[in-house]
């Protein structure tokens, strides 16, 4: 799966922008609040518009504080996924059911730094891991491969049967970083400058996804 992400596309032509990208599996929304990260994007207002625009399931990634308080409205919009911090939530799990209870799939993201460990129980109650590679704030940053190891551990459980969920991975996820994301487990693969930042973002999607399948036994072109 690829996720566009419209962090580097031209927010002034945001219709075109996912137009450009019609076949992809998700269209990754990266809702920025100067708080929970150190730079401001975009909110539920410009995400209900776009969802009039497309057809795409919009996957919104709210890198935001008290997701308890602003999640379920992304859900209430019509979001496909909403996808919220472990590191700024009292109660995830809480925070999960009523995504899901608005309608969405809910989605735990955790920065680099933050250990996967003491989330593993309750991943259960989510339908999406997402396991940042980057610091979350600015998009065009590099990717960093020590991630991966979370990526592994969590594969390794839904491999088993233990959980039922996709494992996303969003930062620096180009066509030299893609594979190995891909061996490491992962099912979605978040790309913005690798993407919009080239003469045909459709065709970019099209051969990330290739590239993706070709490295990892458990995806298919």
């Amino acid at each position: 799966m690829i996720a566009p992400s419209i962090l580097s596309a031209d927010f002034a032509r945001l219709a075109d922008e996912a137009a450009a990208v019609a076949g992809s599996d998700w269209l990754h929304v990266d809702v920025m609040d100067a708080h929970f990260v150190p730079n401001l994007t975009l909110g539920l207002p410009v995400v209900s518009s776009l969802l009039k625009a497309t057809d795409i399931p919009l996957d919104c990634h709210l890198m935001i504080e008290d997701p308890a308080r602003w999640a379920p409205p992304y859900a209430e919009a019509g979001a496909y996924n909403v996808t919220f911090h472990a590191e700024a939530a009292d109660d995830p799990s809480g925070v999960a059911r009523d995504i899901r209870a608005a309608g969405a799939k809910a989605g735990l993201s955790i920065k680099p730094n933050t250990p996967i460990e003491p989330y593993l129980e309750i991943l259960r109650d989510f339908d999406t891991l997402l396991v940042m590679s980057v610091e979350p704030g600015f998009g065009g940053q590099s990717f960093m491969p020590e991630v991966l190891d979370k990526a592994r551990t969590v594969r390794r459980l839904v491999d088993a049967g233990e959980l039922r969920l996709v494992v996303e991975i969003d930062g620096g996820i180009n066509d030299d970083t893609i594979a190995q994301a891909a061996e490491a487990g992962i099912d979605c693969f978040v790309a913005g400058s690798a993407v919009y930042n080239t003469d045909d973002p459709g065709r970019a999607v099209a051969a990330l996804r290739a590239a993706a399948a070709s490295a990892s036994p458990h995806l298919t072109a």
